[in-house]
């Protein structure tokens, strides 16, 4: 408790672009190495660079988004170093002028122990720059291979100012910008292909103090879990240290999620060892007001307008919104239930609840979902009119999912589902169970409400489960005097 982390994120962003960034060549993954680098990717010589327009517009949604300031005029920089997958010995980058400067994450962090609280941080910049290629190791004995499919695919680096304090915090603020560059649909969001990592920078102080400790950065975090896990041991790592009377040394480091734990990979860089100075073979880019403009108007509703929506015009809990705008599918499916049913909440509870549930449980996205929104919202509709309770509505649901039927109408026809309304038979029911339960009888009026429940019970079964619980409720009542 003496201790306060301190992180900032630098998330890596892989553009949806079908083309690189500056060149023809494809973007598509899971092509054969090598197959998908042309003459510009392999830096042969006398080859010029030409910047994609598509990842420029990219860019700019994301800032325009996050209410950043989009550069008039920003430089597109050579950052020198070697790595055998890096062809030029250079990377094309942004560093003094990026496209995207400032702007702010707003997200909600919810904490193993504790409420929910709100949490906004500050952006830094977002700037272009491409991707290098991938070293290969595996399968190749005693040699390293170099594939350079991915050489020149357009990146979006998000670099947030160090505002986060715990793990939880920078693990909620990571899950929103993933929400939203997938909304956005400026990234596919797919983290075990690499469009989406993180690379976290953690330094630990004293409490209370102002002055920022030494920081090591953890590269190329792609899963959510991995974070949180490298985080949370850095931070130990470096307290350790720290209470021994040892020093924090400024490094990168690499995440081993088999161990737990994060290794030394070489000493830090600072900007100086990069030598970073303007491309010559690229001209500055130049955006014009009109430009950014025509962009904005393209932009879909954001999500915290949307939650807000949902919240002001269907009367949904904060958490309800919250959760149903995690993703733009899931937001656009719950409005094409609610738009079927009159009761909003009810279309959440089954989105938030029964849907949701088996889509985890299928590993799939809700563009695959079985169930189309029209499908539950017809189902929702019959628990809502009393043709089904809920606990039949679940095993209506899981038959629409394994596609047996076409609507809840058809699964409740073929199986004679409807539940029994009608009070004169609910009445006799009820008259039968009292009779052949004298005992429980004897122990609601003593006082006993579990002998109720138990009576409820045995309705229900008499009914094979199709009596409205809420008459057998009432007609109970009133037979037992008790209403």
């Amino acid at each position: 408790m003496d201790w306060e982390v301190v992180i900032g994120l630098e998330t890596h962003v892989q553009l949806a672009t079908r083309s690189k960034i500056f060149s023809g060549a494809s973007t598509a993954f899971g092509a054969d190495p090598n197959t998908q680098a042309c003459a510009i990717d392999l830096a042969l010589p006398g080859t010029l660079p030409v910047l994609n327009r598509a990842a420029v517009e990219c860019a700019i949604k994301f800032g325009l988004a996050v209410d950043a300031n989009i550069a008039a005029r920003s430089v597109f920089a050579r950052k020198n170093y070697f790595y055998p997958d890096l062809p030029k010995g250079y990377q094309i980058s942004q560093y003094e002028i990026p496209v995207v400067q400032g702007g702010a994450l707003s997200f909600v962090v919810v904490p193993k122990d504790g409420e929910p609280y709100g949490k906004t941080v500050r952006l830094t910049r977002a700037h272009l720059e491409e991707d290098a290629g991938k070293s290969l190791h595996e399968g190749l004995r005693g040699m390293s291979g170099i594939d350079l499919n991915r050489a020149g695919t357009p990146l979006l680096e998000i670099v947030s100012e160090p505002e986060m304090r715990s793990s939880a915090e920078a693990v909620a603020y990571a899950k929103a910008l993933h929400a939203l560059v997938v909304w956005l649909g400026i990234c596919d969001g797919n983290m075990q292909e690499g469009s989406f990592r993180c690379d976290a920078n953690v330094s630990v102080r004293r409490r209370g103090d102002s002055r920022f400790g030494t920081r090591c950065e953890i590269k190329n975090l792609n899963s959510f879990k991995f974070l949180q896990q490298a985080i949370d041991y850095e931070a130990r790592r470096q307290i350790e240290l720290l209470e021994d009377g040892r020093s924090v040394v400024q490094e990168t480091r690499l995440f081993d999620p088999q161990q737990g734990e994060t290794r030394s990979m070489r000493g830090k860089e600072d900007a100086m060892d990069y030598r970073y100075f303007p491309d010559p073979d690229l001209l500055p880019l130049a955006i014009a007001p009109e430009w950014i403009e025509e962009i904005r108007r393209t932009l879909p509703e954001l999500p915290a307008a949307r939650r807000a929506r949902f919240v002001r015009d269907y009367g949904l809990p904060e958490y309800d919104a919250a959760t149903l705008t995690a993703s733009r599918a899931l937001a656009d499916y719950f409005e094409a239930v609610a738009a079927g049913v009159a009761d909003k909440k009810a279309a959440s509870n089954w989105v938030m609840g029964e849907f949701s549930a088996a889509l985890n449980e299928a590993g799939i996205e809700v563009a695959a979902a079985p169930v189309s929104a029209a499908q539950l919202a017809g189902l929702i509709k019959r628990v809502l009119d009393g043709t089904i309770n809920n606990k039949t509505a679940k095993e209506v649901f899981a038959s629409l999912w394994r596609r047996e039927a076409e609507s809840a109408d058809a699964v409740i026809d073929a199986r004679g589902l409807r539940q029994i309304s009608d009070a004169g038979a609910i009445e006799k029911i009820v008259d039968e169970v009292l009779a052949a339960n004298p005992k429980s009888v004897e122990e609601f009026r003593a006082g006993k409400e579990k002998a109720f429940n138990a009576l409820v019970g045995q309705a229900m079964k008499a009914s094979r489960g199709k009596a409205n619980p809420q008459q057998v409720n009432e007609i109970l009542r009133r037979k037992l005097g008790a209403t």
